[in-house]
């Protein structure tokens, strides 16, 4: 696949990857995405009237 290029190391094992967003830019948004969206998996949820009340009590 052109514009992706692996860093690999002294074994020849996978470590990084390069990507050239100006061709990816669109698969890398959807890959960061899911990233922030699984590191926020435990974080506590707020119902849609609570964020609505609260967003209306900031205006």
């Amino acid at each position: 696949m052109t514009g992706i290029q692996f860093i690999t190391d002294d074994k020849g094992r996978k470590t990084g990857v390069v990507i050239d967003l100006k061709r990816h830019k669109a698969i890398w948004e959807d890959f960061f995405d899911g990233l922030v969206a699984e590191s926020r998996r435990k974080e506590p949820s707020v119902s849609y009237e609570q964020y609505r009340n609260n967003r209306l009590k900031k205006r």
